[in-house]
């Protein structure tokens, strides 16, 4: 071994012991888990259910952060800022993906600057018409929007939304044409949809599934490539729009440059959590579904969601509001 790489060792090895030390003292004070979307969002909803897990198994608070805006840029930018110490964490979903090609300026590349630690869970959208829409099924509103090009009105989240970008590929797949009514977040459009002032919305589950169950919405169909557990007398949209998938998805990162032993500490916690049938149950009641893997899957996850959303914003011409 020469001098330089015999030196290069001996410096690696001095710094190991104090590398575990900090893994093993973390977390010594409370954690930041910061959420893009504001308070009962899915992304929230998971947030506070995995924070609560982790706090238990680590003997530290983690505290939820909602940081609402720029479908979640906002947020984003202020974790890559933080110190790369393990004390900010960061609530990943399929918006960054949407992102990366929606926004043209963004201070930050999420693939670069952030560590992905664990996916957490998918959870489909579900396609929701107000009871006086006459389809009762996807082949009937399939044949109803062919019959009034550009009638039916599609309410989402805002542009580049998870329901958008799921209501555009359904286009695409279809070759039928509806209107885009952009609103500010979820809510908004459950109330419009509920009143008849849009007729169709490609909800996330959390959202709607109360709507469904108590008859004021009627579900058509789920937009993962299988059945939710949640609602199983629903069908998937694949079944009748065959290779149709747009099941949303959450993790959890970090700002890049934390140290490995913390993000495999993390990791490992959150793999516990997702075999834990009360998590895995509450999960499920929102129409979730555990996604268990290393951190090289979900960084993997991440980059494939990039590029097949990336498609259909540049197909559909999207742009943010």
């Amino acid at each position: 071994m020469s001098r330089r790489a015999f030196l290069r060792f001996a410096a690696g090895a001095a710094a190991l012991p104090a590398q575990l030390a900090r893994a093993q003292a973390y977390p010594s004070r409370p954690v930041r888990v910061v959420s893009g979307f504001s308070a009962g969002s899915q992304t929230d909803i998971v947030a506070r259910l995995i924070a609560q897990w982790l706090q238990d198994r680590l003997g530290q608070p983690l505290i939820v952060e909602d940081r609402p805006g720029a479908a979640g840029n906002i947020a984003t930018e202020a974790v890559v800022k933080s110190p790369p110490d393990g004390y900010t964490l960061l609530m990943l979903g399929s918006s960054h993906a949407n992102n990366a090609t929606l926004y043209d300026n963004l201070k930050f590349n999420v693939l670069r600057d952030i560590a992905p630690i664990a996916a957490i869970v998918s959870v489909p959208n579900v396609v929701v018409v107000n009871p006086s829409v006459p389809a009762k099924t996807i082949p009937e509103f399939i044949a109803l929007a062919k019959a009034q090009p550009g009638k039916i009105n599609m309410g989402s989240a805002g542009s580049g939304s998870s329901g958008h970008l799921a209501g555009e590929l359904f286009m695409a797949m279809t070759s039928i044409k509806m209107t885009h009514v952009p609103y500010r977040g979820s809510p908004a459009v459950l109330t419009d949809l509920i009143g008849g002032r849009v007729d169709v919305y490609f909800s996330t589950m959390p959202g709607a599934i109360e709507h469904i169950r108590g008859g004021t919405l009627r579900a058509l169909a789920v937009t993962s490539a299988t059945r939710s557990q949640a609602l199983p007398e629903v069908p998937a949209l694949s079944e009748f729009v065959p290779g149709y998938d747009a099941g949303t998805w959450t993790g959890i990162g970090a700002p890049r440059g934390v140290a490995t032993e913390i993000l495999d500490k993390l990791h490992d916690a959150v793999e516990a959590g997702l075999a834990d049938p009360k998590l895995k149950a509450s999960f499920a009641d929102v129409g979730g579904v555990t996604l268990p893997g290393s951190s090289a899957d979900f960084a993997r996850l991440i980059a494939e969601e990039t590029e097949k959303w990336g498609k259909v914003i540049r197909s559909a011409n999207i742009k943010p509001e």
